[in-house]
């Protein structure tokens, strides 16, 4: 059975993955899915540095604006949604493109990796609830450590949906969530594929994050946290746990002044960055597109993508 074409173009937040995305699609006359965790949300839009409708309108733009801040959406959703997505795309004669820096949700959609779990167990789900309500995310995080440190090396301390369901995945199996995920993400893909990772020296980049707070900050990110605050958008809601919201609700809270909080997400987004490239180093049959080696040319790193996709799954570039 011949297999789906598909291009991945991801990379560490402020690489500038979408600007290049854009220009992908175009010359493939592709459509772009979003491999973001925040993109989903409607009108959150400075924050998750979405690009306006109006500069989507040529190019099918997937999984952006498809959830109300105050709704939950998890892997499983993108999984779901993007191969769905997918397949629209490939049954309009077009090319499906995977852009963006979530890395977990494009494993999920590369390999067949199975996320359903027969053993759900809804008194272990609400006493972990409990203990998150009663002493912190961290707290669960640090019982994670003891019990599964590979699974809680790779989740932020912070991120207390993934620490809950990899405690509720180790309860029940007495096995490692990150382990299990390994495991799947070595079967063969359904896809023919070619997987980029855009990045760049690692100063640019910091540089580029603090750029990007600031331009964020000048183009309403406050305003845009209060205006989701006073439609009733509640501070736990899992939206509000994205990097420039609940840094910003702090400061809006009265905890924090803005400076700090300006200085806190571009330190956190920094880090988080990091966790990135670390993630993507994991993964097997990587790109890697340093842009230095290209002289920062958008043209010449093109035509490197076009060679390595001609190579891998055939595809001929459409448009120069």
């Amino acid at each position: 059975m011949e297999k789906t074409p598909l291009i991945i173009l991801t990379g560490p937040t402020a690489a500038g993955k979408t600007a290049l995305s854009l220009k992908l699609a175009k010359r493939y006359n592709g459509a772009i899915i979003s491999a973001d965790s925040m993109q989903v949300y409607r009108r959150m839009d400075i924050g998750t540095a979405k690009l306006p409708e109006e500069d989507r309108e040529q190019i099918p733009h997937y999984l952006i604006d498809i959830r109300e801040p105050d709704e939950a959406f998890h892997i499983v959703d993108f999984q779901k949604e993007s191969l769905q997505a997918i397949d629209r795309i490939h049954q309009a004669g077009q090319l499906p493109i995977i852009a963006g820096g979530t890395g977990f949700y494009i494993q999920s959609v590369l390999y067949p990796i199975d996320f359903n779990d027969d053993s759900d167990d809804p008194i272990l789900r609400e006493r972990l609830e409990n203990m998150l309500n009663a002493r912190g995310a961290g707290y669960l995080h640090r019982i994670l450590k003891k019990v599964d440190p590979l699974s809680a090396s790779r989740i932020h301390p912070n991120n207390a949906r993934r620490t809950i369901r990899a405690l509720e995945f180790y309860f029940r199996t007495k096995t490692s969530i990150a382990e299990h995920n390994d495991r799947e993400a070595r079967k063969e893909s359904g896809f023919s594929f070619c997987y980029f990772v855009l990045t760049m020296e690692r100063e640019t980049l910091y540089r580029r994050i603090d750029e990007r707070v600031d331009q964020m900050i000048e183009e309403g990110l406050v305003e845009e946290v209060q205006a989701l605050l006073k439609e009733g958008v509640p501070r736990d809601a899992t939206s509000m746990q994205g990097l420039g919201y609940k840094e910003i609700v702090s400061y809006l809270d009265g905890e924090i002044p803005l400076e700090e909080a300006i200085r806190i997400l571009k330190r956190d987004t920094r880090h988080f960055a990091k966790r990135q490239l670390t993630w993507f180093r994991r993964e097997r049959d990587v790109i890697w597109i340093q842009k230095e080696d290209f002289d920062n040319d958008e043209n010449k790193i093109l035509a490197f993508m076009e060679e390595k996709i001609r190579e891998r799954t055939g595809l001929i570039c459409q448009e120069h």
